[in-house]
């Protein structure tokens, strides 16, 4: 099957997909008469076997030396089970630390930041912390926008101007030369334009905070 009904059932972006392929986790087979990928239930079953374990935080190089062997998978589990225990403990901590200030029966301005600030710090200092520290998508597709606007004005500018001249001067260019100018102007727009809708999907879908990751 073709990538786009892979997609479809395994819920992976095209751009993750392509990057399980760079690393050689997946190999899939091309189509003789147009080089297209072709994705085998094999692929598929990786695929999913990849998902489930990226939903469970194992990271890109141990997929690679568990697909190597040369790691099992309990090994990889003992680590997210111990993980999550540390996860487990820290949170509690934190737990512990809310029901305190509550039971300490203080304001906002009473708290002994002194004490729980150097508490906070120490968890901080060891790699945890609550607050979400995802990448802000919207300044993303935003700074997206303002890049592809840029460029679109460029090539719009000159059709525009030509056009002006064209028709408010008596000195006219010869319309097949009038005509040639716009459509080598706005086919890069065009694509301009669609290459826009697909960042924004890209930044929207998470493919890049995904890639981050690796």
């Amino acid at each position: 099957m073709l990538i786009n009904e892979v997609i479809h059932i395994v819920g992976l972006s095209r751009k993750s997909i392509r990057y399980y392929e760079s690393v050689g986790l997946i190999n899939p087979s091309r189509n003789k008469n147009n080089d297209y990928r072709i994705y085998e239930e094999s692929d598929i079953k990786k695929l999913k076997i990849i998902k489930f374990l990226r939903e469970l935080d194992v990271p890109i190089k141990e997929l690679i030396e568990l697909d190597k062997n040369n790691i099992s998978l309990d090994e990889v589990l003992d680590d997210r089970i111990k993980k999550i225990d540390y996860d487990i403990e820290n949170y509690n901590k934190i737990k512990r630390l809310c029901i305190e200030i509550m039971n300490s029966n203080v304001s906002y301005n009473d708290i002994n930041i002194d004490k729980y600030f150097r508490d906070i710090n120490i968890l901080n200092k060891e790699g945890f912390t609550m607050r979400d520290v995802s990448v802000n998508n919207k300044k993303k597709v935003i700074g997206a926008i303002i890049s592809s606007g840029l460029f679109l004005l460029m090539f719009l500018f000159i059709p525009v101007l030509v056009t002006y001249f064209q028709f408010t001067e008596s000195d006219k260019i010869p319309w097949p030369f009038y005509f040639v100018i716009l459509i080598f102007c706005l086919f890069p727009a065009i694509g301009i334009i669609i290459n826009l809708v697909k960042r924004i999907d890209e930044i929207k879908g998470g493919e890049e905070d995904e890639a981050s990751k690796y």
